[in-house]
């Protein structure tokens, strides 16, 4: 065997991996993302995204939920993996290939002791790595709007549609037109009546609907936001 291959295998064997999971939930009028202090010597209380190394006897998926698990205290109600990326360590506390996951939970007050939930306007400095694979993982998020019914994970089974709004605002980071997100939405066949009403103060009260999903062989469309005001 020659010098290169036996170098090549050595540098493979060596090689750290990592799963990242950026955990986000809505707080205030914006997502929150949780963090935690680094165990690491170095670290000096460093906010960092939960993370570990991959076991050998677990899947990708398998780690980033049992990651998600144990910081935040439950399962999270959606988890994707969002990048891959790998180089020089720039921090002694991360891994040298770094598999990016997000997960949304409505479970805000469930965080173990070390872990804190951060607004997206108020983040502490954090290591390059783990800031651009949150930026990564809320524009995938807010890609995924239009097509998957992941407002939804944050409302109870029935909702008005002010409600709902205001959980696509949120998860979008913008301001939507009321009249064009009601069209698009009961265009979508996203949501359907109930016989409830709730009183919201002076006016008259709002109407409760709930989640619809998708009946077989019937073709819909997502909720269109490009053209919303």
């Amino acid at each position: 065997m020659s010098d290169s291959s036996a170098n090549t295998r050595a540098a493979i064997r060596s090689l750290t991996v990592s799963i990242d999971v950026a955990l986000f939930t809505p707080r205030g009028n914006e997502l929150a993302v949780l963090l935690v202090s680094s165990p690491g010597p170095r670290a000096r209380n460093r906010s960092m995204l939960p993370s570990d190394g991959l076991r050998v006897d677990e899947s990708l998926d398998a780690a980033a939920a049992r990651i998600a698990r144990d910081a935040l205290g439950v399962v999270p109600a959606f988890l994707e993996q969002s990048r891959a990326h790998g180089g020089a360590r720039r921090v002694p506390e991360l891994s040298q290939v770094a598999i990016a996951y997000f997960a949304l939970t409505s479970e805000a007050s469930a965080a173990r002791r070390n872990a804190a939930w951060v607004g997206l306007s108020a983040l502490p400095p954090l290591p390059s790595r783990m800031k651009d694979e949150i930026d990564v993982a809320v524009a995938t998020l807010r890609g995924h709007m239009d097509r998957l019914p992941i407002a939804f994970r944050f409302l109870p089974p029935t909702f008005t549609l002010s409600d709902l709004q205001t959980v696509y605002e949120l998860l979008l980071g913008r301001r939507l037109h009321k009249a064009s997100f009601r069209r698009s939405l009961h265009a979508a066949a996203l949501v359907e009546a109930t016989d409830e009403w709730r009183s919201e103060g002076r006016g008259r009260p709002a109407q409760l609907f709930r989640y619809a999903p998708p009946r077989r062989r019937r073709q819909r469309r997502g909720v269109r936001f490009d053209h919303f005001a």
